[in-house]
Parts: C-alpha cells; structure tokens; sequence
C-alpha cells in the first residue's frame, strides 16, 4: 500500500471519529445490558469441549437442544464476567470449512488475566496448538473448526494502553 493510501485511510478514520464519536461525558447510555453470549458452530460437541474446558479453562456450564434445529445442540461456556461463549452443532447439513467472509468472524478476543496468559499461552504450545503471539499481551490460534481466538491480557474496555469503552 502507498503512503498515499495510508494517508486516505487515516483522513477517513479522523472524519469519521469527528462525526460520530460522542466523547464520554456526554455520551449516553446503551441500549444494550451486554452481550448474551457469541455463538459459533462445532463440527463436534465433544472436541469443542475438550478444547474450551479443558485445554483453555472455560467452564461448560450449560449443553441442550438447539431449538432452532431438532437434533442439534447448543451448548455454552463461561468467559467470565457473566459473559457466554456458545456454540451449534448441525449434523446433517454437511458444512464447509470455516471461512473469512464479509459479515462473518475474523476473531473473537477473550480477556484473560495476565497472571493466566502465559499458562494459557504454554498450554497451547503443549497441546500442539498453533499460535502467534503478539506484543507480549495477545495470542492468536484456530479453534478445532478453524475459528481465530485471541487471548489478551489487556483489561476490558483497553487496546493498547488506550481506554475504548
């Protein structure tokens, strides 16, 4: 990309911060009381859970019909601060490989404590799990289905060192 470009995206970046970014004290209140829960689909119930609970920590801490979809299971886990991570499984419908689309998940970032993230990182490496890790405070790996996870020891409502909520 040219400096040119670079150049153009930072101007937009500016506008749009200028036109809809209401600075905090004068900001309202959400709509929204949290996020419920993110869901994603498993290709099997089993090594997902595996994978969430025992490799990662997150608590399963609910698994029943997906009442959408007769057979199919919807199934959850605890990402601390009364905040859900879910998943479907749909047998039958013979699902493709996960793929990046316009719309879709590029990754979900998972606060972790910092006093946690180097365990969390050398149990990745001891699983085998591929992984990145980047600034000394995020790590980015695939689940089993190849959905990107980043773990950041950064505090939520932080990026960087700059307060974003």
């Amino acid at each position: 990309m040219s400096d040119t470009d670079l150049a153009k995206f930072e101007a937009d970046r500016h506008r749009i911060r200028e036109t809809h970014l209401i600075p905090a004290a004068d900001r309202p209140a959400s709509t929204a009381r949290g996020l419920h829960h993110t869901a994603l689909i498993s290709s099997d119930v089993e090594t997902t859970v595996r994978f969430y609970q025992d490799l990662l920590g997150f608590p399963l801490t609910e698994l029943i019909e997906n009442r959408d979809y007769p057979g199919s299971s919807h199934f959850f886990f605890d990402i601390g601060n009364g905040n859900l991570l879910a998943f479907f499984d749909l047998p039958g419908l013979n699902l493709g490989p996960y793929a990046e689309v316009l719309g879709g998940l590029h990754h979900m970032a998972i606060s972790v404590d910092p006093a946690r993230w180097d365990e969390l990182v050398a149990r990745l490496a001891q699983a085998g799990v591929d992984h990145t890790v980047h600034s000394g405070v995020s790590v980015y790996f695939q689940d089993p289905d190849g959905a990107r996870i980043e773990l950041i020891a950064d505090p939520l409502g932080e990026m960087y060192g700059t307060k974003v909520l």
